[in-house]
């Protein structure tokens, strides 16, 4: 029996404390290898050639004059492709590399892999494209005319015949936003020398990579291996296969490494953007304020290829009416097939649509109501026990609606701005505004969405607790792409095991099963689960081993004896438990979209404060406030990061974000002409968590890094309608709109 003189550990952070990221100190430094960062012996350089048009026809491809360059070792276009010549997550509709045709602006024609980067952008460059251009599909009435539907989800609830006695009604549009992340794509693909490849891309998904990869690339699954890569930002850019398939069909092709960097410009090619949207809605309720009925039609822009499409036309039909009772409801909602480029998951997956138009008429309705618009919110909250009001579903959890409502709008407002100090004012430094040329206006909206992914999706994640003499391990394939998951899997294991001394690893696809997607507010609840479990298994083992009822970083104990210690416990069979954990099971929806057909909810309330200078268009945001459902608030710090983060994306959508498309080009495919909410730009953020347990969430936790986005835009549009008093039924809203001329 070990010494009983042994002093009892103490736990640091464990769940509820603010822990420190393990890898926030490199990061800060710079130390952290990114996957931009990657090299190998021997590498060569990937390159890519597109063609910058939003639809032609291939007439010409010469690849010699690339061929014949001193440096170059290979060459591919889609005939080379020795696989299946098609991938997509759900369909496979999108060629590896165009076939004949050019569906939208950037598309990939041919890849090249030479000895330095230079001299594989030169050889791109050098390849002969003749294309005779077409005519682009880009009008969004004129592809559902046609019939160009990737997915329509028809909802049909209560009596057809209802009406009520106060009517608003309003069309609305949202353009196309880039997710932006601030890194960009990169890849590196090590042919292993047997014939099979090893491939670290920008994914938040290896296993559904893998899948795709295995496939195109002509190989067994045992042959291909994706990595978890350190992947500078994601919201949705990395859940479709970008460069990956390319370096792997060059790696295999000349035996050797080959790595590849987007530049931002291609960047902006490369990778799925927010659908834009035209909406039209009819709200009615009685005289009271008591939504009656809600009609909508919803077309999303799916652009080239489906991609993740129907989940996000899902999500943005199913939550159309916002976190509201309604009994009656009639609801379109389409995704199109046009060239404009590819869209998909993008954070809050077909969410923010919605909300920006549902929450604009609730805004217009209580103004018809001459009501106040936190008191038409409250009327209707939808709370537990109540049933979504698109599909029926029961809200079996806790949804605390109204809660975050009303502890949104205890926080005081800012004190009113008396400053000639510029820096305050909508037009800075620039003095083009007076004090006496502001107007202030404050702004609601409520966002809601689902947890996890829907539809009766086959969703789990597996994950694997290993005990050692110095701690424990938590292996599993789940994608951290900063935004801290790697910090709340040592917290969850910590505080399980009672032991400080915990790590995470990322395990490729030959070493762990799929811990599914870092998408949906799915992670910490799926990968956080399957940690859980797993740490429960492994301390129950221990504990049973030694004949204990505590365990900790010195051992198990016994009223207040070590009875035996990390060390003698791990001598023998090794103490590991390997988990695949699924949240309660969803049901596909009926003809009229109708079912249980999500997991769980959560939802946010913001207001937002802004001043205008209505005769300019100019503004600034001056304080954004939020009510935030977290479950349980398993590193505090982490959540206020990501819901400012959250906030900066969806007031960037608000008033400065979008991709300005031509007729399906794209003509501010960089930073300096795409517009970025910067920290001048930001607002103060005052940020109340609301904590009602998850039943199933890890320590009662909820995903909730989506909402902060979700409800944060339409949240500055009402505030700059109230100081305006414009319709503004667009975002971005532009000085254009402000000022009346649009």
């Amino acid at each position: 029996m070990t010494d009983l003189g042994v002093r009892r550990p103490t736990l640091l952070g464990g769940v509820g404390e603010s822990a420190a990221r393990p890898d926030g100190i490199a990061k800060t430094t710079g130390e952290f290898e990114f996957l931009g960062d990657m090299s190998a012996d021997g590498m060569l350089w990937g390159a890519t050639r597109r063609a910058y048009v939003p639809h032609a026809r291939i007439v010409g491809l010469d690849v010699t004059p690339a061929l014949a360059m001193r440096g170059v070792h290979a060459v591919l276009t889609f005939d080379d492709v020795p696989g299946h010549r098609y991938q997509g997550q759900h369909v496979t509709d999108q060629p590896v590399l165009a076939e004949g045709v050019i569906r939208h602006w950037g598309e990939a024609v041919a890849v090249v892999a030479a000895d330095d980067p230079e001299t594989a952008r030169r050889a791109a460059a050098a390849i002969t494209l003749e294309l005779e251009e077409l005519e682009p599909l880009t009008d969004l009435e004129e592809a559902l005319e046609r019939g160009e539907v990737y997915r329509h989800v028809r909802v049909r609830r209560g009596d057809p015949e209802a009406r009520g006695e106060v009517v608003v009604e309003g069309t609305y549009e949202t353009g196309m936003q880039d997710p932006a992340p601030l890194g960009n794509e990169a890849g590196l693909a090590l042919p292993d020398g047997a014939g099979g490849v090893d491939i670290w891309g920008p994914t938040q998904w290896t296993h559904v990579d893998h899948r795709q990869l295995s496939a195109c690339l002509g190989l067994q699954p045992e042959a291909v291996r994706v990595h978890p890569c350190r992947i500078g930002g994601a919201f949705g850019a990395r859940e479709d296969l970008s460069l990956q398939t390319h370096i792997g069909m060059l790696a295999l092709r000349t035996g050797r490494p080959v790595k590849m960097v987007y530049d931002r410009s291609e960047s902006f090619a490369g990778h799925v953007k927010r659908h834009r949207s035209q909406m039209r809605y009819r709200h009615e309720a009685d005289r009271d304020g008591n939504l009656v009925r809600v009609t909508a039609r919803l077309l999303l822009d799916g652009g080239a290829y489906e991609l993740t499409s129907a989940a996000v036309v899902a999500n943005s039909s199913y939550f159309a009416v916002g976190a509201y009772d309604c009994p009656n409801v009639e609801v379109d909602g389409y995704v199109l097939r046009t060239n404009d480029p590819p869209t998909g998951a993008m954070r809050g997956f077909g969410a923010n649509q919605p909300c920006f138009a549902a929450e604009a008429q609730m805004d217009r309705l209580a103004a018809q109501l001459g009501m106040d618009p936190l008191e038409l919110r409250l009327r209707n909250a939808l709370e537990q026990g109540g049933h979504l009001a698109t599909t029926g579903q029961l809200i079996e959890h806790p949804l605390p609606t109204r809660e975050v409502i009303r502890s949104l709008a205890a926080i005081p407002l800012p004190e009113p701005n008396d400053s000639d100090d510029p820096r305050l004012l909508p037009g800075g430094t620039g003095l083009t505004t007076p004090r006496s040329g502001v107007v202030r206006g404050v702004g609601y909206a409520v966002g809601f969405k689902n947890l996890q992914f829907s539809e009766a999706f086959d969703d789990y994640a597996e994950a694997r607790v290993e005990l050692t003499p110095d701690g424990a391990v938590v292996h599993t394939a789940a994608i951290e792409v900063g935004q801290g998951l790697v910090t709340i899997l040592e917290q969850i294991v910590r505080s399980t095991l009672n032991m400080t001394h915990v790590r995470v690893a990322f395990d490729h696809t030959g070493r762990i099963g799929s811990a599914g997607s870092t998408s949906a507010s799915r992670q910490t609840q799926m990968a956080g689960g399957a940690a859980l479990e797993a740490a429960r298994r492994v301390r129950d083992e221990a504990l049973e081993r030694a004949g204990g009822d505590e365990l900790d970083e010195a051992g198990v104990w016994r009223d207040g004896r070590l009875l035996a210690s990390l060390e003698e416990l791990c001598a023998g069979a090794a103490i590991e438990h390997h988990v695949r954990y699924r949240h309660p099971a969803t049901e596909e929806p009926d003809e009229n979209g109708q079912g249980a057909l999500h997991v769980d909810f959560c939802v946010a309330a913001h207001r937002a404060v802004v001043d205008v200078d209505v005769d300019l268009g100019m503004l600034r945001v001056v304080e954004i406030a939020i009510a935030q459902d977290v479950g349980k608030a398993l590193n505090p710090q982490q959540l206020h990061g990501q819901i400012e983060g959250g906030i900066a994306q969806g007031m960037g959508q608000a008033i400065m974000e979008e991709v300005v498309l031509d007729r399906g080009v794209v003509r501010n495919p960089t930073f300096m002409d795409y517009l970025l909410p910067t920290s001048l730009d930001m607002p103060p953020v005052e940020a109340v968590l609301v904590e009602e347990p998850s039943p199933w969430g890890p320590y009662g936790a909820k995903g909730m890094a989506e909402l902060p986005t979700v409800s944060a835009t339409p949240a500055v549009a009402a505030a700059i309608r109230a100081a305006t008093g414009r319709p503004l039924d667009r975002v971005p809203v532009r000085p254009q709109g402000i000022v009346g001329l649009q």
